[in-house]
């Protein structure tokens, strides 16, 4: 993608922190960080989210979530990480190229959690009526 900066990052034409680098898969330090050591995982092609990759990608990316999951832990001295991506952008979404969020987290950082529900009689189930209808 020519306008992809994510993309212009793995070919170098812009500069990143990389901390990670293998034939499929670019980790490198988030320039918007929640905490030190936001690290982003992005695959080295062009893909715009979840739903457009494939197991060629998907099993790799994951590999190098989980190595850096451990890495960003244990050289943040983090008490716990986060570990997410953004899907679309009414999701958080912002650079249409796939990539998962490592956060190192500490307590009291300050960051919040995401408010908690509860479904009222019959929603769980018609929820998951309609998940696996899809499948």
């Amino acid at each position: 993608m020519e306008d992809c900066i994510f993309c212009k990052i793995v070919q170098g034409e812009i500069p990143s922190h990389k901390v990670y680098e293998d034939d499929e898969t670019f980790a490198f330090l988030s320039t918007g960080p929640n905490n030190k050591g936001h690290t982003l995982v992005i695959p080295k092609d062009h893909i715009e989210n979840v739903y457009e990759m494939d197991e060629k990608h998907y099993g790799p990316m994951m590999s190098t979530v989980k190595k850096m999951a451990v890495a960003v832990k244990r050289g943040m001295n983090a008490d716990g990480i986060n570990v997410h991506m953004n899907n679309d952008g009414p999701a958080g979404q912002v650079v249409f190229h796939a990539h998962i969020h490592i956060i190192p987290r500490f307590k009291g950082d300050g960051l919040t959690h995401w408010p908690g529900g509860i479904y009222k009689k019959g929603e769980a189930m018609e929820a998951a009526d309609k998940i696996k209808n899809t499948l």
